[in-house]
């Protein structure tokens, strides 16, 4: 097969691998190790829309040879080849696009943190909001959500909660929700308000590709294990046993504390899948900190003036200040659909990586 950019090494080692993928998916002894034949199979499915578009392309290459030399004779042909060079032109700009560098994360599930910030009650509802968002978004796409930790804010909604989203195919989670990271602000009238105000508060969304263990070794004599009674609004005692679990990893310093769960060892699992996301993250940015601005889009502060998307409730309007989407179909967005906006996303990161390699 061929190709006629300066793709054609790359191509040529993905058409390798994803042979040598087939033949040993084929081997049943492969498949006694459900975690292995899983990573293969998930990166087998990656790779099939490159072979496939790889293969449309050097048949319509072929195809066109033989309708120009028929064309000749024939104008049907001669017009049949204005059809396939335009194919052609189709199909090499979406090699193109497949041949692009990949996030290594983009197959894995996601741990998303959603945090209340400026605001004060109305923060926390609106964090609320946002959790119920992402559960609706979960379930059009066929992905399972749990949510792993919550801190309940006096008022309703959430000052903290932790969510994990899974797929149940082969379909890369943080491929979709990677650029959900950021300060969400929303504009609207408080059910506090008694005056009708439009107030602006604020709500932190963090994304983290989940980390198998393989990813990442976590040494339990690096750990420090706190256990607590776990509290509700207001600081509360909900259980009467020291069921929460609080998880200090002192090489670097991330603390994890959960508290959702009645059992301490399901607490401490808890906190654990979110430490080992969260040192993923953090080890992909120390040795990405030079090259890569992906994450930096993913702030670490509530600030209102650091925000990437604005939800005002009055016009019924969303809009993304990164890629300058906006749409007034707010309630639908709430409702979870958001692939318009993620698409949005996706296609303009998609622009800045092929102007990059032009």
């Amino acid at each position: 097969m061929s190709t006629t950019d300066a793709g054609t090494d790359r191509l040529s080692g993905l058409l390798d691998e994803h042979a040598a993928l087939e033949l040993e998916l084929a081997d049943p002894a492969v498949h006694t190790d459900t975690g292995r034949a899983r990573r293969l199979g998930r990166r087998y499915a990656q790779l099939a829309p490159v072979v496939e578009t790889a293969r449309a392309l050097d048949q319509a290459r072929d195809d066109l040879a033989a309708a120009r030399e028929l064309g000749a004779e024939d104008a049907s042909f001669r017009a049949e080849a204005l059809t396939i060079e335009a194919q052609i032109e189709e199909l090499s700009g979406r090699l193109r696009e497949l041949l692009l560098p990949k996030d290594p994360d983009d197959d894995k599930d996601v741990i998303l943190e959603i945090k209340a910030g400026e605001g004060g009650a109305e923060s926390a509802l609106f964090a609320g909001d946002l959790l119920r968002m992402y559960l609706r978004y979960a379930e059009r796409r066929g992905w399972s959500a749990e949510v792993i930790d919550a801190v309940d804010a006096d008022l309703g909604g959430y000052k903290d909660v932790s969510v994990a989203v899974k797929s149940r195919t082969d379909e890369g989670i943080w491929s979709r929700l990677k650029f959900e990271g950021g300060v969400h602000r929303v504009q609207r009238v408080p059910v506090t308000e008694s005056q009708g105000r439009i107030h602006t508060s604020a709500a932190g969304v963090l994304v983290l590709p989940e980390a198998e263990e393989v990813d990442v070794t976590v040494d339990p004599n690096d750990l420090r294990i706190d256990v607590f009674r776990s509290s509700g609004p207001g600081g509360q005692s909900v259980n009467t046993t020291d069921s929460a679990v609080r998880i200090t990893h002192l090489p670097t310093g991330i603390v994890v504390s959960c508290q959702n769960e009645k059992s301490q060892l399901q607490n401490k699992e808890s906190a654990l899948r979110i430490l080992r996301a969260r040192m993923l993250a953090a080890a992909r940015e120390e040795a990405a900190a030079v090259a890569s601005d992906q994450r930096r889009s993913q702030v670490r502060t509530m600030d209102r003036s650091e925000r990437i998307r604005t939800y005002n409730f009055p016009e019924n309007r969303i809009a993304d200040h990164r890629v300058g989407f906006k749409a007034h179909n707010l309630d639908a967005v709430l409702d979870g659909e958001l692939d318009p906006v993620i698409d949005a996303l996706t296609q303009a990161h998609t622009a800045e990586l092929l102007a990059a390699g032009s």
